[in-house]
């Protein structure tokens, strides 16, 4: 009979999201998992399969918790809606910066296959609820196409975060996005 674990899933996954966030899939040890999570490396195995299951299961959890907060579902849909999507904080992470998952693409080539396959979901997923919101405003332009142009200023301006530029300079170019959607 083997010794119970003290630890809890959910808990490894806190511990090791920032880890990968910082770091990215290639660069995490599993040295370094282990001194942060405080679980060794065959506690670690007999939860998750592999590290590349632990990044996994560590980025589902990540868009999990972001589906939550509900940002495009509210009611009434529309701008008011995509406006606090991109304003959001992502990360909600002491020392984060970006998103998680919009982070992680620049590893696409080396990704475990579920992780790209989640990060594609999500990203799907997004695109529809962007175009639901944009639709709610009837623009004169196609919503799915505007909802391309909103996930992909969402991936530039989570790239820069990184590069720490100004929450006031991310703020104008979010204000002079929604108002030039709000002509289109």
């Amino acid at each position: 009979m083997g010794r119970p674990k003290n630890f809890t899933r959910d808990a490894v996954l806190e511990k090791a999201l920032p880890v990968f966030w910082r770091r990215g899939f290639a660069d995490t040890s599993l040295q370094e998992l282990e001194k942060t999570t405080g679980v060794n490396k065959s506690g670690l195995y007999a939860e998750f399969k592999d590290k590349e299951d632990l990044f996994v299961q560590s980025l589902r959890y990540y868009l999990e918790r972001l589906e939550k907060q509900a940002l495009l579902t509210a009611e009434p849909l529309g701008w008011n809606n995509i406006e606090r999507f991109l304003k959001m904080e992502p990360s909600g992470l002491p020392g984060q910066k970006g998103c998680f998952a919009v982070n992680s693409m620049r590893e696409c080539a080396i990704l475990p296959p579920a992780a790209a396959d989640a990060i594609t979901r999500s990203r799907s997923k997004i695109k529809q609820l962007l175009a639901k919101n944009i639709e709610a405003e009837r623009p004169k332009m196609n919503p799915d196409s505007l909802a391309d142009l909103v996930l992909t200023f969402f991936t530039g301006l989570n790239m820069e975060h990184n590069l720490s530029l100004s929450r006031r300079s991310i703020s104008r170019k979010i204000h002079d996005l929604m108002n030039t959607l709000r002509t289109l």
